[in-house]
């Protein structure tokens, strides 16, 4: 069958929001957003209680986001919910009013569109939380509740908050906070299906789901994409899927999954031996130990075997998020990685997203570290910020970075090479991620000899080119 994906997505650059933390301001009219007790912003995250981010804040920081070159943001959860993370759903049709309600989404969503910024939502609906009106239910009536089978009771009592006896009831990865839906009840699923087209319908771009590959009723997430592709078919649907994704980008579920197959290896490759494992929430996407540049295009190579190309395009490609630590943590401060890591993300195929704070260097390890507040503008580092934005404009300025195919062209010691090419247009992307400047030669299929990003030496020397590329450092070239 044929494949497709929305267009918008293969040219999109997106900021990932974790809202709690990103910016806050207190409308005029807001008395009680005024009236909320919050943590002070630069205090040490908590997996409890609130520094008080939301969207008006988001709302203020519009044209900041605009101006770095983004054309896209992914929320994670924004429904009311007792967690600073939200993911564990009290109502999924009302933002949480600490977040400014559904009175400042609005008020966001149409003020991102008229910048041409696209806004995804986070769906959580493997899992809901024990306040979830239809699971309180339960709690209240027991056996006479009429939501009772949309969840699965496995005894009683139902034990919600004590820890020293069993739950009685499935939930997610054991977490008594966390009741799981039985997604084989017709009710139930029909409630999340129209959960997901009333967002669409409200205008929002498309979901990003959390833990999908948990729900395992049979055509749940084809179900899923026909009704979201009806409203509007240039909806985007990206999973959370950590490791091989092919059984569900076949073209009748996801339009692609946050690519942690691109992640772990690019990391590895760029930080080497740096990595401190300590600060791995999980090693299931091999960020550590380090590989060479052989390897690393294996891994590369591998990947892009693995999914069609119109998938590829519309892979989510990032280098951390709000479930692991922040690169320039895991590599103790070195800059050079995030740099380089940073430049392979913007030169792949896919979307690139960038986590909150990563294009000023805000650090943090594992979880909730990693959800730090957006630091002031005294605390940036701007050398990384200026990287980022480099970056971003060179993807939006050539059509070959965002859909253009992908060749690998040199792979020795620390230093890797690949080409992308567009018709008439092609650019040749080489990284040194080793400690010394070796010259290396590739045989051109274009004269690649305009340094258009980074510093080195690049010479036609007879049938060949001859590449100086400073240690930790990366070039782009064009014709």
């Amino acid at each position: 069958m044929s494949i497709s994906t929305p267009d918008w997505v293969k040219h999109a650059v997106f900021y990932q929001i974790f809202p709690d933390s990103f910016a806050r301001t207190i409308p005029p009219h807001d008395d009680f957003l005024r009236s909320v007790p919050v943590r002070p912003w630069q205090a040490e995250p908590s997996f409890q209680g609130y520094k008080g981010g939301n969207l008006w804040g988001v709302i203020d920081r519009l044209d900041y986001l605009q101006d770095l070159g983004i054309n896209a943001i992914y929320f994670t959860p924004i429904f009311q919910s007792a967690s600073n993370h939200r993911y564990q759903t009290h109502d999924y049709y009302q933002i949480d009013p600490i977040l400014g309600g559904n009175e400042a989404f609005q008020t966001l969503l149409t003020q991102a569109h008229d910048r041409g910024i696209k806004v995804v939502l986070d769906g959580v609906f493997n899992h809901c939380s024990r306040g979830f009106f239809f699971f309180h239910d339960v709690l209240e009536n027991g056996g006479n509740s009429p939501w009772l089978d949309w969840f699965t009771i496995e005894g009683w009592p139902l034990a919600p908050y004590r820890g020293d006896c069993p739950a009685n009831y499935r939930s997610w990865a054991g977490h008594r906070a966390l009741p799981e839906f039985n997604h084989y009840h017709p009710a139930a699923r029909e409630y999340i299906m129209q959960v997901g087209e009333y967002w669409i319908r409200q205008g929002i771009d498309g979901w990003r789901l959390d833990v999908p590959g948990d729900i395992k009723a049979p055509g749940f997430w084809q179900e899923f994409r026909d009704r979201i592709k009806t409203i509007n078919p240039e909806a985007y649907i990206v999973g959370e899927i950590w490791q091989d994704a092919r059984q569900w980008l076949d073209g009748t579920q996801f339009d692609g999954v946050m690519n942690y197959l691109f992640t772990g290896p690019t990391i590895a490759f760029c930080g080497g031996d740096l990595v401190n494992p300590v600060h791995l929430q999980s090693d299931d996407y091999k960020p550590y130990p380090g590989i060479d540049a052989p390897t690393y295009q294996q891994k590369i190579e591998e990947l892009l075997g693995l999914y069609d190309w119109e998938i590829h395009q519309t892979q989510l490609n990032l280098l951390d998020s709000h479930d692991t630590a922040r690169v320039i943590t895991m590599v103790g401060g070195d800059r050079a990685t995030v740099n380089l890591a940073t430049l392979l993300l913007m030169t792949f195929p896919g979307a690139p997203s960038i986590y909150y704070g990563d294009e000023v260097g805000l650090p943090g390890s594992k979880d909730p570290d990693c959800r730090r507040g957006f630091p002031g503008e005294e605390q940036w580092d701007h050398q990384v910020f200026s990287y980022h934005k480099q970056l971003i404009q060179l993807r939006h300025t050539y059509g070959a970075l965002r859909t253009g195919t992908y060749h690998p062209e040199i792979a020795t010691g620390k230093v890797y090479g690949f080409s992308r090419n567009l018709g008439d247009q092609s650019l040749l992307v080489v990284v040194n991620t080793g400690d010394d400047s070796p010259q290396v030669t590739i045989k051109p299929h274009h004269p690649w000899l305009n340094i258009v990003f980074g510093s080195g030496q690049v010479e036609l020397e007879h049938d060949h080119l001859a590449i100086v590329i400073p240690p930790r450092q990366g070039l782009i070239i064009t014709t």
